[in-house]
């Protein structure tokens, strides 16, 4: 039996994040370079987002590239940006047909005039679409995030549009780049790393937490499906007892 079979379709998760970690290591461990890890993985982008579309999820982010990736090798950076384009180019006419409407957040501003041409042009052909919402975080960070919020906070005081008394959570959470975007509900990390390594630090504050050991080029739609089961058998409390929840 399938895990979608045992999920209860009326408490799904509305927004899953996931940290898609191991390409390259799941490369190595086949006796090929990182860049045929990332290729992979964008076979296992492809998996999942039809994956969470069919069953019902409403936002599903990918933590695609960090702010600390630019140190990587310059060889790595230009191949993962290729494959950006690439890759970009050829799912769109595959988000049309499944209804999925693609954003992005992050600091878009650093990344190569073509893979930004190429984000743009795919998000503006499917802002009609009214399914599964696909969120690339891409040259995203948490810090780097909360620092532009504060940032246009401390403007909008000096500036009198508002006091230092009005700047309360909900302001921040105003600020971010996910402000239109709901929090998420499940964070899922690949690769058998426990943490988050700076990403939705903010929004994350009450998301359930899975990890798995499998590599991200092996994570697929029964494995999504799995974590999906598997928050389902938590009790979310959000700082109340199990007393007060009933």
């Amino acid at each position: 039996m399938s895990f979608a079979d045992k999920i209860d379709k009326n408490r799904l998760p509305q927004h899953i994040a996931i940290i898609m970690d191991g390409n390259g290591r799941w490369a190595k461990e086949q006796g090929k370079d990182r860049s045929f890890g990332h290729r992979q993985g964008v076979e296992a982008v492809r998996t999942v987002t039809r994956a969470a579309g069919e069953i019902g999820i409403r936002y599903l982010t990918l933590y695609t590239f960090s702010t600390e990736n630019w140190s990587r090798p310059q060889a790595e950076v230009d191949a993962l940006m290729a494959l950006m384009v690439m890759a970009i180019e050829r799912e769109t006419p595959d988000l049309m047909k499944n209804n999925v409407r693609l954003t992005a957040i992050g600091d878009l501003d650093r990344m190569p005039k073509e893979v930004r041409e190429r984000l743009d042009n795919c998000m503006n052909q499917t802002a009609a679409n009214t399914g599964l919402t696909l969120v690339l975080a891409l040259s995203y960070s948490s810090r780097w995030e909360l620092v532009q919020a504060a940032r246009q906070l401390a403007k909008e005081t000096a500036e009198g549009q508002r006091s230092a008394d009005d700047i309360d959570e909900a302001a921040i959470s105003a600020h971010l780049t996910t402000a239109a975007i709901p929090d998420p509900d499940l964070l899922i990390r690949t690769g058998g790393e426990c943490r988050i390594s700076n990403f939705l630090m903010w929004q994350a504050a009450y998301a359930e937490l899975y990890f798995t050991p499998q590599y991200w080029p092996d994570f697929d739609k029964e494995s999504l499906y799995r974590a999906i089961y598997d928050y389902q058998s938590r009790e979310r409390r959000f700082g109340k007892t199990s007393e007060q929840l009933l």
